[in-house]
């Protein structure tokens, strides 16, 4: 990965998508590799966690050790699919019938599944994902994808307004007008600041 630190906080399918920023020396992939995705999705513990994605005999700590090239490639066809979807759907359009093919596709190649168990006193149910490791997220991030695209919130899906950006964002707030008000929004303010004030 760069030294850019990947926007995350928004809906985790504009977090991947948000994976493709534009920086000073042109388009980079913060996915390029397994430690890349590795890093990644350290960032989005919190959201992994129920997921099903991980393997339940894994240790949790070395759990994205075993992530390949392939795995890689799974999630960079889940990110097109969503960023094809995404643009369509924010702009009122009916997204492209391939996107949407290869969103459900992800999703039956590692279906999700209530795995019982008794803990001693009690019946649990874990969500449990089956397949390679590069399936499991790729359905997992399908999903996340689907839960936002057929959301009526999709339609509010901005891009950054600054010139250089293309962060995407779901604005809380109806003026919200950057992907973060420390990236882009800080940035923004400056550089107004020194039009008004620049030397005649």
């Amino acid at each position: 990965m760069s030294d850019v630190v990947p926007l995350t906080g928004e809906p985790l399918a504009l977090d991947l998508v948000n994976t493709r920023p534009c920086l000073a020396d042109g388009p980079a992939d913060l996915l390029a590799t397994p430690d890349d995705l590795a890093a990644w999705l350290a960032l989005q513990a919190d959201r992994l966690a129920g997921s099903g994605v991980q393997d339940a005999h894994d240790p949790p700590a070395g759990a994205w050790e075993r992530l390949t090239a392939g795995d890689v490639a799974a999630v960079h066809a889940v990110r097109e699919h969503v960023a094809a979807a995404i643009d369509h759907v924010r702009r009122g359009e009916r997204p492209p019938a391939a996107a949407l093919q290869g969103l459900n596709a992800a999703q039956r190649a590692a279906p999700a599944t209530s795995e019982l168990t008794w803990d001693g006193t009690c019946i649990t149910a874990a969500r449990r994902r089956t397949g390679p490791l590069g399936d499991r997220l790729a359905a997992w991030l399908a999903e996340a994808a689907a839960g936002l695209l057929a959301d009526p919130a999709a339609g509010r899906v901005r891009e950054c307004e600054a010139d250089d950006c293309v962060m995407l964002f779901l604005p809380a707030h109806p003026r919200r007008r950057w992907c973060s008000a420390a990236r882009c929004g800080n940035r923004a303010r400056v550089a107004r600041y020194y039009q008004r004030h620049k030397s005649p």
